[in-house]
This record gives C-alpha cells, structure tokens and sequence, in this order.
C-alpha cells in the first residue's frame, strides 16, 4: 500500500462486513463479484466487537484471498480479546494468506458511548496492538484508524493527532478515516498529522448517504453532526426516498471530488456489503471497471 501510493498511484478500495446468515453471504458475494472489475487496492472485511465475528472474518478473507483477484485487508480489535487470542487470530489470518490488517482499539464492549473497558490480560490502545502484529508477524502490513474531526474520546484534536503519530511510530504503514462529511476536515487531519511527525498516507472514507435517519444515527455515535449545507439539501428531501438518494450520490459524488483534488491519495467505500452506490458514483467520477 505505502509503496504504491509513495509511486502516486491513487487508492480505491471497499470495505465489507461478515454477513450474519445466507441471504447475507448471497448478497456481499453478489457486491464483490460486482466490484471486483474495477481492480479495488484491496477490499477490507471487519471484525465485530469482542470477537463476534472472528471465524466469518477469516473464512471471508481467506475466500477473497483464495478466490479472486482482490487483496483482503482483515480488521483486527483490542476488544474481548487477551494478547494470546490475538496472536491466535494473526496465526489464523497468515495461515488463511492474509498478510495485510488494519489494526484497531473498537468500540468498546457496550456499544457506542459507553466507557471503554479493556480486556483483562488484553490491549488498551491501538498503537499497542500495531506493536503486537509487528512483533508477532513481521511481515504484515498494517493499516490504522484516523478521524477527520477527532475521536469521540480524544479531549482535543492535536492529542488525536498524537494518538495517530503513536501508531505510526508503533509500525502502521497507512491509514483510512472514518466517514468524511467535509472535504475542510479531511484537509485538517492531514495537516495535523503532518504537524505531529505521522508521515503516512491517510485515505478518506466514503458513505453516501441514502437514508437520512440512519446516517444520522451514524453520525452522532461518532459526536459529530451532519453538516448543515448538507442537512439543507436532504430534509427537502425526506419524503421522497429516491430523490433522497440520488442527491445523497450527487453529495457523495461532489465530496469524493473535492478531496481528490485536494490531493487525498485515494477514497476507500464503505459498501455495506451492496456494490450500487459505489458504482454509482464511480460513474459520476467517470471511474470505470
């Protein structure tokens, strides 16, 4: 990853999640098929909170890896799991053929907005766990979280800065952002993290939004709130479902552009295991398969 993008090459990936039963599995194996032509960087697959969805994550990482052309990058969190399950779950990742993680604290085991409780005998912060996957597989390549307007735990952005700079110091090679909702915010990680000594290339995350009301749930488990010039656009809107939607892919579309030209090495989608959206405003971008 770090090479490719250190050559200028732009990254575009996907990120899906293990589905809970088989009209699921049906349904991302369809979103991978469908995006699969348009030679993603990689494809990313997540980890539930507290392990829940350990064993889905391998066997859907070990299946991209064995049956297509896509480079899976796994999620791997601190939550519910001790240092040795953790080291179990890379042993299991590199047996699969996996050789790329992203390496993250998670939402703590209560859900967004609890307070965060280790594991006995586990990890506290992220960079601990890039450290463990460095010192454990040395050859894995590790991505990391960044935040365009700050974790909702970090006291202020330059200490969120410093956290990232942590986990570029303990090994982590990359980084993708949570969903960014403006272009400026995106701009002022870079700057921050430029300030604070993590020099790695850091990829803005995508979610357009076709429906209102769960973005902003979304939203407001992270303690940031749509912008207001996009609020404006949509609660017109909020009646009409289709034209909701395609003027959240018009949003969408106007922001992958913005932060393109801004000089972002790249977008990373978040799927939600559909391909519609993504090939949308692949389309919108004149991004073809």
């Amino acid at each position: 990853m770090r090479e490719r993008l250190a050559r200028g090459e732009r990254s575009f990936s996907f990120e899906f999640f293990p589905p809970k039963d088989e009209a699921g599995e049906q349904q991302l194996w369809q979103a991978i098929t469908e995006l699969e032509p348009f030679g993603p960087t990689f494809v990313s697959v997540t980890y539930g909170a507290g392990g829940t969805t350990r064993d889905r994550t391998v066997a859907i990482t070990e299946r991209i890896a064995r049956e297509t052309g896509l480079l899976p990058v796994a999620h791997l969190t601190c939550v519910g799991h001790t240092t040795g399950e953790l080291e179990a779950v890379l042993d299991d990742l590199a047996e699969a053929g996996v050789r790329h993680v992203m390496a993250l604290r998670g939402d703590p085991p209560d859900g967004p907005g609890s307070p965060w409780t280790p594991t006995e005998g586990g990890l506290t912060y992220a960079n601990e766990l890039v450290a463990l996957i460095r010192d454990h597989h040395h050859d894995m390549r590790i991505g990391v979280a960044a935040f365009p307007e700050g974790h909702v735990d970090a006291p202020d952005l330059e200490h969120d800065a410093k956290v990232l700079k942590a986990k570029y110091d303990a090994g982590a090679e990359f980084a993708v952002t949570d969903m960014v909702l403006r272009a400026s915010d995106y701009a002022g990680l870079v700057e921050r993290a430029t300030a604070a000594g993590a020099d790695l290339p850091i990829i803005p995350g995508i979610m357009p939004i076709l429906n209102l009301r769960s973005m902003e749930r979304m939203v407001e488990f992270s303690g940031r709130e749509l912008p207001d010039e996009v609020s404006a656009r949509l609660r017109p809107l909020a009646d009409d479902p289709e034209r909701l939607r395609a003027e959240g892919i018009t949003i969408a579309t106007e922001l992958c552009r913005d932060l393109l030209d801004a000089g972002a090495p790249g977008l990373h989608f978040y799927t939600l295991n559909r391909s519609r959206a993504t090939r949308e405003i692949f389309a919108n971008l004149r991004i073809t398969a």
